[in-house]
């Protein structure tokens, strides 16, 4: 009990502060109790320690600003890669959706790592999309090719009928002698549709010495078709048609003996065996 009571008779014991004016004036004399200077010294610490903190939760607060803009922008542009590789596969469905897809299918695999996103680091997460995207970009530019080339490729037969004579050398019918056959002739009534093996456009149609009333279409990447001896022509040159679409009727203009369409199959600028052409199909059904 005696030595609490010293010990608050000292907090409240006087001290003396003395100031000393350097231009020789009267010294400043201040008594101050002991417990002034203890607390002025604890509130100085307690600011001080105050104002560390609050320095410290400021410099955290904008680290964690950056850090949040960071990955804001980077999930801006993730988002922004997988509504690209959305639209890639909507575009996938757009061009499997002709022809035969099961040769293509077979060869596609999937390039995405089923791996849990949450585990990767975000530029590991961007080096595994940048990938994806390449390979997606790689089938689909593979895809539109091959559709091209289906598009652009005759497929099927221009008429049903009997192959009358093949491609190859042969005799004239008409004048006799041996001679090159450019395509082949395929024997059907007078009237009987004829139609276009592949899309393209028309290039000529009219009349065409030796040949008759003639349809040419040009298919793109090197394909052409010749359609001769027609009764009547449908289509005009500049024309777009579809395969399947009806560009004459089967006739027996020009040289000719009889009823028949002569057909050819051009690629690249030389006549080839149209028959390789035309085991796709024994007709041709319009596309839509």
């Amino acid at each position: 009990m005696y030595k609490l009571k010293r010990f608050f008779k000292k907090l409240f014991t006087p001290v003396s502060i003395m100031m000393v004016p350097h231009d020789g004036k009267r010294t400043i004399n201040i008594k101050v109790p002991s417990i002034g200077i203890v607390l002025s010294a604890a509130l100085w610490l307690i600011g001080s320690l105050y104002v560390v903190s609050m320095a410290i939760d400021t410099i955290e607060y904008y680290n964690m600003k950056s850090s949040l803009d960071y990955y804001s922008s980077q999930f801006a542009e993730i988002k922004g890669t997988i509504n690209t590789i959305q639209k890639a596969e909507l575009e996938f469905k757009r061009i499997l959706s002709f022809g035969s897809k099961g040769a293509i299918l077979e060869n596609v695999e999937s390039k995405v790592n089923t791996q849990d996103a949450g585990s990767l680091d975000m530029e590991a997460l961007k080096r595994q999309i940048s990938h994806t995207v390449k390979s997606v970009h790689g089938i689909q530019t593979f895809l539109q090719q091959q559709r091209d080339l289906y598009h652009s490729t005759p497929m099927g037969w221009p008429i049903s009928g009997r192959v009358t004579s093949e491609y190859g050398q042969r005799d004239n019918p008409k004048y006799g002698g041996r001679e090159f056959h450019s395509g082949i002739d395929i024997s059907a009534p007078v009237g009987t549709p004829v139609k276009s093996t592949a899309e393209g456009v028309v290039s000529f149609s009219g009349w065409s010495q030796g040949n008759g009333n003639l349809v040419v279409v040009e298919h793109g990447l090197g394909f052409s078709t010749m359609y001769a001896h027609n009764s009547a022509l449908r289509v005009i040159v500049g024309q777009k048609v579809k395969r399947g679409e009806v560009l004459a009727y089967v006739g027996a203009t020009g040289n000719t003996t009889g009823p028949h369409l002569h057909y050819e199959v051009w690629n690249n600028g030389k006549a080839t065996n149209p028959y390789s052409y035309m085991r796709e199909a024994h007709n041709v059904s319009k596309e839509k």
